[in-house]
């Protein structure tokens, strides 16, 4: 009976609107991102985790999957030819649960197979191969925006989708776990190793993997924006060259921040340190106040008495 009374009162609410000319959800379109975080602000009900998660939403709005995806280089692929003993020998030792197949290059992903589909096939049919038991795969644009992305894979059903670049090859990977975790913060599983504190302080140790806006959280260093994602990204574009083991890059602090720079910034900026590569890219940075130069000191030579007397016979 309530159900019936509350579409009742509904349709009567969109009769009389409709006639007035007017929309119950008109203006609501309209309301900016800076409104709507006043409002969540003046919210009594919410409690610190509900604004947290809103605010964290509002930020992920503007999110790009390229920023949170997994990158090629380290994403375990498997190739369509292996047969399935092969395949099962190679994902016992990693720790993944879904795993791309190629037929080629990786640029040439035909779809994915899951743990399960390799672990538990009877023996007679161990023989077959990977490509028999190949699962479609999604495909999204590493332009698109965090929260389409995760409501697009959660309304056709995917877990894993591959990430492609504006040249039609493979960017990364990305999972509902890598979008979910822009809205709510890091997921650790039995695999993973202790989680970083939310904000290390300096100085810190971090993964040249981590985006400009995780590793801004994580060690209050603002980076400018430019042709990268990720802090070893930026390295490399202030070097101009691959980066080797001890090469080191000053930041500068904001001079354009409209609230005028932090006070608690360090007058110097900070110093970024490249401590380990793996392979080409940076795997881990340290992360300073840099020094200031020292003042040069003037040294005077201290005046005596002798200096003064006056010049006479000799």
């Amino acid at each position: 009976m309530a159900r019936l009374v509350v579409r009742a009162a509904d349709g009567a609410t969109r009769l009389v609107t409709d006639l007035l000319g007017a929309s119950p959800t008109a203006g609501r379109e309209r309301i900016s991102e800076a409104e709507l975080r006043d409002l969540v602000a003046a919210n009594t009900v919410l409690d610190p985790d509900e604004r947290r998660i809103i605010d964290e939403v509002l930020v992920a709005g503007a999110r790009l999957v390229r920023e949170v995806m997994v990158p090629r280089t380290e994403v375990v692929f498997l190739s369509a030819g292996l047969t399935v003993a092969e395949a099962e020998r190679l994902v016992r030792v990693e720790t993944h649960t879904r795993y791309p197949v190629v037929d080629g290059t990786h640029d040439d992903v035909v779809g994915f197979v899951h743990l399960r589909d390799v672990l538990l096939r009877p023996e007679r049919e161990r023989c077959g191969t990977v490509g028999e038991l190949t699962r479609e795969v999604k495909r999204l644009p590493g332009s698109k925006r965090v929260l389409a992305a995760l409501t697009e894979m959660r309304r056709e059903g995917h877990h894993l989708a591959v990430v492609v670049d504006e040249y039609g090859g493979t960017a990364g990977i990305v999972t509902c776990e890598d979008l979910v975790e822009e809205l709510v913060g890091e997921i650790h599983d039995e695999y993973d190793g202790p989680p970083d504190p939310a904000h290390a302080g300096l100085p810190a140790v971090v993964d040249g993997r981590l985006n400009l806006a995780d590793f801004a959280e994580r060690t209050g260093v603002p980076l400018p924006a430019g042709p990268y994602e990720t802090v070893g990204g930026f390295v490399m574009a202030a070097l101009g060259r691959l980066p080797v083991a001890g090469d080191e890059v000053p930041v500068a602090p904001a001079v354009d921040d409209p609230g005028g720079p932090d006070p608690d910034d360090p007058p110097g900026g900070w110093l970024l340190r490249v401590l380990a590569l793996d392979g080409r890219r940076v795997s881990r940075l340290a992360v300073s106040a840099a020094r200031l130069p020292e003042q040069r000191r003037e040294v005077t030579a201290p005046v005596t008495a002798l200096e003064h007397r006056p010049a006479g016979p000799s």
